[in-house]
């Protein structure tokens, strides 16, 4: 069974930056897209950034500027780099890998903490 490994959560003051990384456990069949997600206390999941196998990247409006998806093809790995980190950041960060037809898939992180102190 795959799963994707996160890592790089954690508490930071205002201002301040965490990079996020998801890799699997396993060797995969390369994902047409990954994805980062986030679920604050109370609010539904929401999708914070995709990066494509071409490359190309969409971010949510709340995090354009400040935020930078990135991946490493070459290991299946994905990156968030978080800078100037707002307390409304504050968020459970899930990575999500997803891959069409054919060896479709949608594989999920455990999920990682992001706190941002005032």
């Amino acid at each position: 069974q795959v799963r994707l490994v996160e890592s790089g959560g954690g508490l930071v003051q205002a201002g301040g930056s965490l990079r996020l990384s998801c890799a699997p456990s396993l060797t995969i069949f390369s994902p047409n897209a990954m994805n980062w997600y986030r679920q604050a206390p109370g609010k539904q999941r929401e999708l914070v950034a995709t990066i494509t196998s071409g490359g190309t990247t969409n971010y949510v409006d709340s995090v354009k500027g400040r935020f930078t998806i990135s991946r490493d093809n070459a290991k299946n790995t994905v990156y968030l780099q978080m800078n100037s980190l707002k307390p409304e950041d504050t968020a459970v960060y899930y990575c999500n890998f997803h891959r069409d037809r054919p060896f479709s898939y949608d594989h999920w992180g455990q999920g990682t903490q992001v706190t941002v102190s005032l």
